[in-house]
């Protein structure tokens, strides 16, 4: 007599545990994806104001228009007209792509003033609860730091828990351009960080661009720390389904298009980040040559081919991530796709030997961080496979792949 398994199949089986997952996440966090997030009334005031304002008689262009469009009207502008628009409307044109990019920070430290300023009488202000006065002075003291230096702040926004870029190097001279997009929890609050400094944008972006240098001093390389998108909170529903990463995708497509010269770019995209990575693949500018994701839950494509980026798609994955653990598929909305670093997928896997787990990618002396730093230079030839052969390399031309001596 024949017998039947009537066990349901292994896809069956994990699209109920994704589903037991989801509701787990419901029951602790709550639904997250649906809870209000505070508007960006300070940059929408500075952005009408623009869309109301005048030069010498004549309208200002529209804030949203094509980069490209808003690079010409700058350069038709004589310095001092360029420094007073960015008096006027700073927190305006420190977030227009397509602004020259040295405005862009004077912009923004005008902008950060104004925010320091702002919580500093919140800091004193008697109506205020004792713990809405410890937030002000919280506000006041992280802005305050982002004042120091001589850092170049590309982006800003201090509404609610903030967006930031950061750019290490010198951006408009540049040969070839990097920019880490990070994953969940990352806002203007958890952008640097004292302890574990490379588990934050801040501190991935910085390492990177001391890895780069020290894999081609030649390259003149720039690294944008970005962390101009408002990421989930938490591994919550948010961070289950594609809002976040979708809403994101359009804001980093308007960062690139607005980038200055014509550099090579590459984006390193950690965690949900290589979610937004996956939605964006496909608006690229041509001038993207690669994407490289680490500890991806996933990119909402089958594989690499669904990306229809003409850019290189790396991967890695570190043996110890607890992301190898969640389930790679999509059921109504919910989950990310499959896994970027398996054979089906189509990317070149690279090795992350030592990375430390989730949080660890961007820690030196690890084979992920090195193998990021020779692609964010082109070396592609020094880069470690995953599994001890050339697989991730084959398919690249001999120009290429021409590694360091």
């Amino acid at each position: 007599m024949t017998s039947f398994d009537t066990s349901p199949p292994l896809n069956v089986w994990r699209a109920l545990l994704a589903l037991a997952v989801v509701f787990v996440m419901l029951a602790t966090t709550g639904w997250t994806a649906v809870r209000g997030h505070r508007a960006a009334t300070a940059l929408q005031s500075s952005v009408s104001a623009w869309q109301h304002g005048r030069l010498h008689g004549h309208p200002l262009p529209d804030p949203d228009a094509a980069p490209a469009v808003l690079t010409r009207f700058f350069a038709s502008l004589g310095a001092q007209d360029r420094a007073a628009l960015a008096r006027r409307y700073p927190l305006a044109v420190g977030n227009m792509n397509g602004a020259p990019v040295p405005l862009r920070y004077q912009a923004n430290r005008l902008a950060l003033a104004q925010a320091r300023t702002v919580e500093l009488r919140r800091v004193h202000d008697t109506k205020l609860s004792p713990a809405g006065r410890q937030d002000a002075g919280r506000r006041m003291q992280r802005f305050a730091s982002l004042l120091a230096g001589n850092r170049q702040i590309l982006a800003f926004d201090p509404e609610g828990s903030g967006r930031i870029a950061e750019v290490f190097g010198d951006l408009p001279k540049a040969r070839r351009v990097s920019v880490v997009v990070p994953g969940v929890d990352t806002d203007l609050f958890t952008f640097r960080k004292t302890y574990r400094p490379y588990s934050a944008p801040y501190g991935m972006a910085q390492s990177l661009y001391a890895a780069e240098r020290t894999a081609d001093p030649s390259a003149g390389t720039a690294v944008i720390a970005w962390a101009d998108y408002t990421a989930p909170s938490g591994l919550g529903v948010d961070a289950a389904t594609a809002m976040r990463a979708q809403e994101g995708s359009v804001r980093l497509n308007r960062m690139l298009r607005g980038l200055p010269g014509a550099a090579p770019v590459a984006l390193f995209c950690h965690s949900y980040g290589s979610v937004l990575c996956g939605l964006a693949a496909h608006g690229l500018p041509g001038r993207v040559s690669d994407v490289a994701v680490a500890a991806s839950p996933g990119m909402r494509v089958p594989d690499a081919a669904h990306l229809r980026t003409s850019a290189h798609v790396w991967a890695m994955r570190d043996a110890t991530d607890w992301v190898r653990d969640v389930p790679y598929l999509e059921l109504g909305g919910l989950g990310h796709g499959a896994d970027p670093v398996s054979s089906r997928f189509g990317a070149r896997v690279l090795s992350a030997k030592d990375a430390k787990g989730h949080a660890g990618y961007f820690e030196p002396d690890t084979d992920s961080l090195e193998n990021f730093a020779a692609i964010g230079v082109g070396a592609y030839g020094s880069v470690e496979c995953a599994h001890g052969n050339d697989g991730c390399r084959a398919g690249l031309s001999a120009a290429t792949t021409a590694g360091r001596a």
